[in-house]
């Protein structure tokens, strides 16, 4: 008897399914609710989108800073694409940009600003003022600005061949006999700080109770690492690697300062063979085509990081 009253009882507010509370439909927001965000959109299409469609564009034509190319470019189809394959300078400017994205943003940035992270959450609070102005110093300092300390450090007669002196040894020409060492240590040091922000936002929002249910379980300082703290700030670490992997990506002033992309080339990187074949050479076709790969390169990290972040089904 219960069973049937349940069954002819009528349907509450809350089950009345797509209609919604009391059957009522939802309304459609009207349209200009939308307008506040109608300027947002065309200042993106216009400063974003509008050089990223003409970069496309023009990596199809023949246009030049000079001559009769620069005035009537015309489109030459994939001819500059193809040129890609046969110039020797690319394939080796390519695995450059991976070198120097894997080892200064995925490995030295990612992991250096973890290991700050974990250490400041630890340490009293004047270790983490002094500790948090040293590396944030490096960060806001304008690019410019930190290139020319990086070359100043790096060079024959720089600080560290003079501390090596110090210590009774003689240094090498860093940026001569190990260019891509240099630069990938200089972005490790200007970059670091983002990472270390980052994180230490992340690991304020680990909750401390399942912290000490894992040590009153006897889990150790690797265990609570590996099994509760990074499981926990895991999408926090994806948004990193793609922010600090697009960020790497798109550094020239710090090379161009400190190498030129040489000696030869052997720290010319993706941005700065692009630059060089458009504003130095004067091809703005060819330059536009290889910037066209590097975008290419970033969606794909963009669209691998972004599957990461969903969430897991089942």
């Amino acid at each position: 008897m219960t069973a049937g009253l349940i069954a002819s009882a009528p349907a509450s507010p809350a089950s009345a399914g797509p209609a919604g509370r009391g059957g009522r439909r939802r309304r459609p927001s009207p349209a200009w609710r939308l307008l506040p965000v109608v300027p947002a959109i065309v200042l993106l299409l216009i400063f974003l989108a509008g050089p990223v469609v003409w970069s496309f564009y023009g990596s199809f034509t023949n246009a030049s800073l000079t001559g009769t190319n620069a005035q009537n470019p015309a489109w030459i189809g994939f001819d500059n694409y193809l040129r890609l394959f046969s110039d020797p300078v690319f394939p080796l400017s390519l695995w450059l940009t991976v070198v120097f994205v894997v080892a200064s943003a995925i490995i030295g940035q990612n992991f250096l600003g973890l290991g700050i992270a974990l250490l400041m959450n630890r340490a009293n609070s004047a270790v983490v003022g002094v500790v948090g102005t040293c590396v944030v110093a490096a960060w806001v300092l304008p690019e410019i600005v930190a290139a020319f300390v990086a070359y100043a450090y790096f060079s024959q007669d720089g600080t560290l061949n003079q501390i090596l002196a110090a210590l009774g040894m003689t240094g090498p020409n860093w940026l001569y006999s190990f260019p891509m060492l240099a630069i990938v240590l200089a972005n490790v040091w200007r970059g670091t700080a983002f990472s270390m922000m980052v994180y230490r936002a992340a690991l304020g929002d680990v909750p401390i109770e399942i912290t000490e249910a894992a040590m009153i379980d006897g889990a150790g300082g690797a265990k609570r690492l590996f099994l509760i703290t990074i499981p926990m700030i895991k999408s926090s670490i994806t948004t990193n690697l793609m922010l600090i992997t697009l960020q790497t990506l798109s550094v020239f002033t710090l090379v161009w300062v400190m190498t030129a992309g040489g000696p030869g080339n052997q720290s010319t990187i993706l941005p700065v063979m692009a630059f060089q074949e458009a504003f130095r050479f004067s091809d703005i076709g060819y330059g536009t085509a290889i910037a066209t790969v590097m975008l290419l390169i970033g969606a794909a990290f963009s669209i691998i990081y972004i599957r990461a972040l969903r969430p897991s089904k089942g």
